[in-house]
């Protein structure tokens, strides 16, 4: 039988060939991913090596790439859009895994780890973290211990200045992971003089009226531990003013148990005091109000393994507090 070439018939025609896409460049999911946990492109530039407009350029590269918007504009930083979230479920786990392997440089014998970025209130870190910190630092990690704000330290964090952070509110977005540490279950205390003068069990029975007149000590002006207490406690609004105020709860303890008035302190804080009955409490609710705090960090960052062992011990030892 003759072909259909030699019959003159005409033969298939093979369908033209569609150029394969481009392969996707890794380090422009890499800088999404930055972006995308930040939520600004100024904040991931540091944290990627990057100028903040090869990070715009990059995200630019990635959208033009799929063909999808990532990121909205906002007066401050940028907002993901859905797309972009899904994006980031997906590649979060791998792009962390190849860094976690790229970025990790093996501790030769004789040189330290880098020290350990810890940063959280100070008297938390005095009382607790630091106590149950020192036999690593016996062992060889060394610590860079920085106090302040929660939200201060929480920015911190996210610009790369700190590897973990002991926050007393848990950060919102996807840019940190956040897990409970420990609780605090906050007191209402007197020195015994003043316990004495106020008289036992009046605060039972007339709630904050047997205060009326008694001075108040406290973290700060805006009273943010006692306005919670009496919120709490007494299910009303603390409207005194300050008679004292000092940036540490340290501080607090030291001028209420010499007699300067009475404050709310944290359990853990004046444990010792009420037991030695240098502080008196001067009431005992059956549901006290209970704070926690959290250990956070920033998720696929940390090569220095010192890091993990100083988040683990912590997690660890806080169950003692």
């Amino acid at each position: 039988m003759a072909d259909r070439e030699s019959d003159g018939l005409p033969g298939p025609r093979a369908e033209p060939r569609q150029p394969a896409p481009a392969p996707l460049n890794l380090s422009l999911l890499r800088t999404f991913l930055a972006v995308h946990r930040t939520g600004s492109y100024t904040a991931a530039a540091p944290l990627l090596g990057l100028s903040q407009p090869t990070v715009t350029t990059q995200i630019r590269s990635l959208e033009h790439h799929l063909g999808r918007q990532l990121f909205e504009r906002e007066p401050r930083g940028v907002t993901a859009t859905p797309y972009a979230d899904e994006l980031a479920e997906q590649v979060a786990g791998p792009i962390d895994a190849l860094a976690a392997v790229a970025e990790r440089t093996p501790l030769r014998e004789g040189v330290p780890a880098p020290p350990v970025h810890l940063a959280g209130p100070a008297d938390f870190l005095g009382s607790c973290a630091l106590r149950v910190l020192a036999p690593l630092v016996a062992d060889g990690v060394r610590l860079r211990v920085t106090t302040g704000l929660s939200e201060d330290l929480l920015e911190g964090l996210r610009a790369g200045r700190h590897d973990l952070v002991i926050s007393a509110r848990r950060p919102r977005g996807r840019a940190l992971t956040a897990v409970p540490l420990a609780d605090e279950e906050f007191v209402l205390v007197a020195s015994p003089e003043w316990a004495e003068r106020i008289g036992p069990d009046r605060v039972a029975a007339e709630g904050p009226a047997a205060l009326c007149g008694v001075p108040l000590v406290t973290y700060a002006e805006d009273l943010p531990i006692a306005r919670r207490y009496w919120r709490h406690v007494f299910g009303r609004r603390l409207t005194a003013q300050a008679a004292l105020t000092m940036p540490d709860l340290r501080g607090v303890l030291s001028a209420v148990s010499a007699g300067a008035g009475v404050t709310v302190l944290p359990g853990y804080l004046c444990r010792a005091e009420l037991a030695s009955g240098a502080l008196v409490p001067l009431l005992t609710p059956e549901d006290p109000p209970i704070n926690t705090a959290y250990l956070v960090e920033r998720p696929g960052t940390a090569d220095n393994p010192h890091v993990a062992l100083v988040r683990d011990h912590l997690l660890r030892e806080a169950r003692t507090w």
